[in-house]
């Protein structure tokens, strides 16, 4: 391999014949397939596919390869996007009082496990209200909400996105419904996070709620947002057994550790172009 890989998601009908083109295009360019992962969902006759691939011999270039695909895919009516697996994808993370999610998505990005760049933080509440988060140069954005000001603040909010070129928006515990014109302008690129639970719990405190029915399993589920609340494609979700033994407040604790590793998944997955839109669903390749 002799430069940086690209990656290939697409999607499109099913018919014969798709792979051996692609497979075939990567080879004529002088690429060397290093992973190449397909679902058939017989269900919807839709195909996915991921292709990893990198110039064999002499750096291809994300352009180039563009360039020479298009006329390739483009018999099969396919949707498709092409990138360098190196480029660094533009993220906002919004936030309310909780900041648990906030503080292991920072912990993470230090760490260099989510390749992205953060264009800013966006909070309803002040930034002082996180003392023992380092934020350094991001940039801190005070978005206070209000029945009255909701319509002003989003619109802030937008400008924010689109100045900001912001390519992925991280709900990461705003605790603010976004207004269906901002749910449509970040369709496939707006991830939330929030606690599921059987049976579900709305409102208040449902940790809480869980306690007092007697939940054996609390868990979290992140979705991409869509104006129907809580109900938009799943991306990642985890669970973990609990006990009469336990207290609301261990509940919590727990339903903190489990949203904020599920988010971290879901967040990577989606950066890393594993993700794809199947209507309502998700096709969600493995790493």
């Amino acid at each position: 391999m002799s430069d940086e890989p690209l990656i290939l998601s697409a999607s499109c009908s099913n018919k014969p014949g798709i792979v051996a083109a692609v497979s075939k295009a990567i080879f004529d360019m002088g690429g060397d397939i290093a992973d190449l992962q397909q679902f058939d969902d017989h269900g919807t006759g839709q195909f996915f596919s991921r292709v990893v691939f990198s110039g064999a011999t002499a750096p291809i270039g994300a352009q180039k390869a563009r360039d020479l695909l298009a006329p390739v895919l483009a018999p099969f009516d396919m949707t498709w996007s092409l990138r360098a697996r190196n480029e660094r994808r533009r993220v906002l993370i919004m936030v309310s009082r909780f900041d648990h999610c906030l503080a292991d998505l920072l912990y993470r990005w230090h760490m260099g496990e989510l390749n992205m760049e953060i264009a800013g933080i966006v909070s309803n509440y002040p930034r002082d209200i996180y003392p023992n988060l380092a934020f350094g140069d991001i940039p801190f954005h005070h978005l206070p909400i209000s029945k009255e000001t909701k319509a002003e603040q989003e619109a802030k909010l937008l400008d924010i996105v689109k100045s900001g070129n912001v390519d992925l928006v991280v709900l990461a515990r705003y605790m603010q419904i976004l207004s269906e014109e901002m749910t449509e302008h970040l369709a496939g690129r707006c991830i939330n996070i929030h606690h599921s639970f059987l049976p579900g719990f709305k409102g208040a405190k449902p940790y809480h709620q869980a306690h007092e029915r007697g939940v054996k399993l609390i868990g979290a589920t992140a979705h991409y947002v869509t104006s129907d609340l809580d109900e938009g494609p799943i991306i990642e979700q985890d669970i973990e057994r609990v006990s009469h033994r336990d207290t609301a407040e261990e509940l919590v604790r727990k339903g903190r550790d489990i949203e904020r590793r599920v988010l971290a998944r879901a967040v990577r997955a989606h950066l890393e172009d594993r993700v794809l839109m199947n209507g309502m669903r998700t096709i969600v390749f493995p790493e």
